[in-house]
């Protein structure tokens, strides 16, 4: 029970509540649910087994093969051969009905022309005239009769009871339904009237008419008004694939009393493959014989070939399944850290390539899992160096009356070469800068570090000293000469550093080298273009600082260049003109929402959701 599904439980209650109520004899309609539940939950039960086993069989890949093979070779070339024999029993049937009914419509078109001739003719000697067509009808319909009316009737045979259609049949012919007593019998009948004179010939349709109609064919009737005979009248078997044929065909019935109202009969003809075949191929039955015994022929051949190819495939598929089971075996040991185990190589053809590769593949595991560890060390450290640079960047920002800063600065990569800082010299003094190292990566974030060290250490050691005193000329040169001591040569920074004294609105810049900042006061911008080369370059460079007033509604956008830069999908940077019409826009906004719009727009210009360059942004508001 434990081994169980819940189908099959189900399964369990319901036979046994059926079987309690079959026994207790009550509730019928209880009874035939419980047995309708317990049909559809074993029939279900057993769709599970099968599925079940068919996973356990084909779970080896040899059987798998065998199975695909099955599939893809075996089961198309039997249905094929199926429909094969479905449209061949079924074309041949047809062309047995069809050598059958074609007989027919010539003997039945027959009758026409000796009625034509009968009516057109003046009949001076009706016996004469009746006797010279009698042969010719009788070569078709051995039985028939005869009625010449008009100018008096005349029968054959002469003691004929046919008596003359309704009046509004005119020329006609075919097969005909005629009230004979108590029954209707099939007829087939010609029907002309001219020069006064009315010609009508019926001819009865019988089981032996129609059986006669191809010798050595079959056997043939016209359902529902004839039937087969006693005797059996399809040849016999020429050998085992020599099949019984039937083919069937509508054939339209007047009758007799109503020339408008038509039926329909069906012609049904029994035959075998060797004699359709010998009537279509010469009318002889020897060429039937030959086709067919020929068909067997490379039917037998054909399924020679097939097997043959069959169990070529089954040999096939031992050799691959052979490697393929060692590559099984090579994979449970790698999955279990053995990288060291090599599988056999056996042969020149791809499987041994496969192995091969194989035995490759796991040395290289082993090397690369020392990689990946030292590849996780690495951006563990990584990790630690991004959230040590995020400590660097100021967290709050000094308090100034009369002055708002604002600085973001989002990294293209984990760690940023962009620097942005704010700091309190004194009392209503505010110090801020931005700067942007060359290159990208732990190298531009190490010196970015080194730039944020020295420019605190200076502005700590001038606390309480006043602006007059400190000046962002000498600490800027100080910087460079500072970073060219500690640096390589190819390492230096663009530098934009900024006093505001609150007494007096003054903004004291040096601009090093770095994109010149906007300043925007009511609808003009202007730029603090640089009064130096970069910092870390040159050991004598020499910085000169300029001194602007803030009013009230000023606003100042320091930036780098991932902002300015960045191209779209046709090579078009984003540029100066851009940044100043989101200045303009935005200027009325909140700080924040200004470098958020901004960022925003970049990202969009490229059209990418990775950045370019690392983006970086310091608002300074006059308020």
């Amino acid at each position: 029970m434990r081994r169980l599904g819940r189908i099959e439980k189900a399964f369990l209650i319901f036979a046994v509540v059926g079987a309690l109520l079959y026994f207790a004899r009550v509730a019928p309609m209880v009874q035939l649910l419980a047995a309708l539940g317990a049909l559809i939950l074993v029939s279900l039960a057993l769709v599970k087994l099968a599925r079940r086993g068919m996973r356990k069989a084909i779970w080896r890949l040899r059987n798998r093969l065998i199975a695909a093979y099955l599939f893809i070779a075996v089961v198309p070339i039997m249905l094929i051969v199926a429909l094969v024999g479905i449209a061949g029993y079924g074309v041949i049937g047809q062309m047995a009905v069809y050598l059958v009914n074609t007989e027919l419509s010539h003997r039945v078109n027959g009758l026409l022309r000796p009625a034509e001739a009968l009516a057109r003719a003046p009949i001076r000697e009706p016996e004469t005239t009746i006797n010279r067509f009698v042969p010719m009808i009788r070569n078709s319909f051995p039985q028939f009769e005869l009625l010449i009316g008009g100018h008096g009737d005349v029968r054959y045979p002469p003691e004929s009871q046919l008596e003359p259609p309704p009046p509004a049949w005119k020329r006609a012919s075919g097969l005909i339904l005629k009230q004979d007593g108590d029954e209707r019998q099939l007829y087939a009948w010609a029907h002309e009237v001219a020069n006064g004179n009315e010609v009508t010939i019926l001819a009865p349709v019988t089981h032996e008419l129609l059986a006669g109609l191809i010798p050595q064919l079959g056997d043939a009737y016209l359902a529902p008004y004839t039937r087969f005979g006693r005797e059996n009248r399809v040849p016999g078997k020429v050998n085992a694939l020599d099949f019984e044929v039937a083919g069937v065909v509508l054939l339209p019935v007047d009758s007799w009393d109503s020339p408008q109202r038509q039926t329909d009969a069906i012609l049904v003809v029994n035959s075998r493959v060797s004699a359709v075949l010998g009537m279509v191929f010469g009318q002889k039955s020897e060429w039937g014989e030959k086709m067919l015994t020929a068909f067997v022929a490379f039917a037998i051949l054909f399924l020679i070939v097939e097997m043959v190819s069959l169990v070529a495939g089954v040999q096939l598929s031992r050799s691959m399944t052979g490697a393929v089971h060692e590559l099984y075996e090579g994979t449970r040991h790698v999955k279990e850290g053995d990288f060291s185990y090599r599988i056999p190589v056996k042969g020149t053809d791809q499987l041994a390539e496969l192995g091969a590769s194989f035995n490759t593949m796991t040395e290289n595991l082993g090397q690369l899992i020392v990689v990946a560890k030292e590849k996780e060390r690495l951006e563990s450290e990584l990790e630690i160096a991004r959230e040590v640079q995020s400590q660097l960047f100021p967290k709050d920002v000094p308090f100034v009356k009369t002055l708002e800063l604002k600085g973001v600065c989002s990294p293209a990569r984990v760690v940023s070469g962009d620097y942005y800082d704010f700091m309190a010299v004194s009392d209503g003094v505010l110090a801020f800068a931005i700067g942007d190292v060359a290159g990208k990566g732990i190298s531009a974030a190490l010196l970015m570090a080194t730039i944020q060290s020295a420019m605190r250490s200076q502005l700590s050691r001038s606390n309480g000293s006043g602006p007059h005193v400190l000046s962002p000329a000498s600490m800027v040169s100080s910087l460079n000469r500072q970073l060219y001591a500690t640096t390589s040569l190819e390492k230096y920074a663009t530098f934009f550093f900024a006093l505001y004294d609150e007494a007096t609105h003054a903004l004291t810049y040096t601009n090093a080298g770095h994109l010149a900042p906007m300043l925007l006061r009511g609808g003009d911008i202007q730029t603090m273009d640089s009064t130096g080369t970069v910092v870390g370059a040159f050991p004598f460079a020499t910085y000169e600082e300029k001194t602007v007033p803030l009013e009230h509604g000023d606003i100042l956008l320091a930036y780098t260049d991932g902002i300015v830069e960045p191209e779209n999908v046709y090579g078009e940077v984003f540029g100066e003109d851009r940044l100043k019409d989101l200045l303009i826009k935005y200027a009325r906004a909140d700080s924040s929402e200004l470098i958020a719009r901004t960022m925003e727009a970049v990202v969009h210009w490229t059209g990418s959701s990775e950045l370019q360059d690392d983006m970086t942004m310091v608002v300074a508001r006059r308020i």
